[in-house]
């Protein structure tokens, strides 16, 4: 018996001493959880990501005969090709102004909405009621309302407001319309939620000292949202720079919204290029990443903190 309790009692020294020397090391066996969602993100992302990247340098005979550059022949027909590196523009000039526009009206409207007043769940369900849509149903809902068919522009005619059907739809209007009507929500509820982390006490305080909604709004507000604005629009213009269904369904597909999701999805499935479709999707990737290194930087010139009301 003395001699099983003594066993028993170094196995126990031996566990407690191991997980001293793994803990004076940085090393906590409760991180072996972390295991299946490592393999899960390896499996799904990284793996994935790898390959692609991989197959970027893989060019297909034709690519390299025409373009040159070995190995790189497709990364030098994304930027030698006009047709492909002017929808890097294109898509920026649809993506940038979306994002913008959905982030700075939806300033206002959280502001609005955070008072109480009656009908005010009403118009926040109707302010986020898109999100059920999804694009396709937006597109959709756009050729049915403001076609040259459509019912806005039967009823102008009807009524001789105009004399021929106003073109709304395919094109770069539509196009926008539909990232705005699908990307709003998106921005709204991340503005509000931002908002309800700063203090009231803080604009009121600022208000006893005789600053007007103006001056609360610049030098308090502002500052504090600077980082919700900031990731709010990244999420945005992520969001509509991977525009693919309403550039093919609302718009010119093949002039004034050429979009770089159309253009990878020419190269799949109409020419069936992976490798030029993979490049196309990685330089989507680094262009965003570019994008969202400049919003950061500009973030830093309000906000020096860690955070900022929640963001």
């Amino acid at each position: 018996m003395m001699t099983s309790a003594t066993n028993t009692g170094s196995r126990a020294r031996g566990s407690a001493s191991l997980k001293h020397r793994l803990a004076e090391r940085g090393v906590d066996t409760k991180l072996l959880l972390l295991v299946p969602a490592i393999v899960f993100a390896l499996l799904l992302f990284v793996y994935p990501f790898a390959y692609g990247i991989g197959l970027t340098f893989q060019p297909l005979a034709a690519t390299q005969e025409q373009w040159g550059g070995g190995l790189f022949a497709n990364y030098v027909a994304f930027f030698r090709d006009a047709f492909i590196f002017d929808s890097v523009w294109i898509t920026l000039r649809l993506a940038l102004p979306a994002a913008l526009f959905n982030v700075l009206v939806s300033i206002p409207i959280a502001f609005k909405l955070r008072s109480k007043f009656r009908g005010k769940r009403m118009l926040q369900t109707l302010l986020v009621l898109p999100i059920t849509l999804g694009t396709v149903l937006t597109a959709q809902g756009l050729l049915i309302f403001a076609g040259r068919q459509g019912w806005l522009n039967r009823f102008l005619l009807e009524n001789g407001i105009i004399d021929q059907p106003l073109q709304l739809v395919n094109n770069y209007l539509g196009v926008m319309l539909s990232l705005i009507i699908s990307g709003f929500p998106f921005a709204y509820l991340l503005i509000s939620s931002y908002l309800s982390g700063i203090d009231p006490s803080l604009e009121a305080a600022a208000k006893t000292l005789g600053a007007n909604w103006k001056q609360r709004f610049r030098r308090i507000t502002l500052p504090l949202l600077a980082p919700g604005l900031a990731t709010t629009f990244i999420l945005t213009f992520v969001l509509a720079f991977s525009v693919f269904p309403s550039a093919r369904l609302v718009g010119d597909a093949s002039g004034e919204t050429r979009v770089l999701a159309l253009m990878a999805y020419r190269a799949f499935s109409e020419q069936l290029d992976y490798s030029m479709a993979s490049t196309i999707a990685i330089m989507m990737g680094v262009v965003e990443l570019i994008v969202i290194a400049f919003v950061f930087l500009g973030r830093s010139f309000l906000y020096k903190g860690s955070t900022g009301g929640k963001g």
